[in-house]
């Protein structure tokens, strides 16, 4: 007997999918030291919420998760055009990109 694929795929392997993108950019954010691979790893977990979002919503029929997905990628979309300016700032001004040399105390 042939290996059949399901007809579709179910909820919990989008649910795992999402916890090991938002567990990778946790960590990312906690371990790495550079501010753009730290700005990397936050949208990484955004973008794991709007996974969930979208599988539940998809799984419950309703339209709630995808509206509660467009406001994250709002939302994500301001805080890279603010975060960007934010981190070519600092370059500009330290000529660095490490989170452990920089500090707003010293000039």
């Amino acid at each position: 007997m042939p290996f059949q694929l399901p007809a579709e795929v179910p909820l919990s392997w989008y649910l795992i999918l999402s916890a090991i993108l938002f567990v990778t950019g946790a960590a990312g954010f906690l371990i790495r030291r550079n501010i753009i691979t730290v700005f990397m790893c936050i949208e990484l977990m955004l973008n794991a919420v709007n996974l969930t979002f979208i599988s539940f919503s998809n799984a419950l029929g309703k339209v709630d998760g995808h509206i509660f997905s467009f406001f994250v990628m709002v939302v994500a979309a301001a805080e890279a055009a603010v975060g960007l300016a934010i981190i070519l700032t600092v370059f500009k001004n330290r000529a660095t990109l490490e989170i452990d040399e920089v500090s707003s105390l010293k000039l």
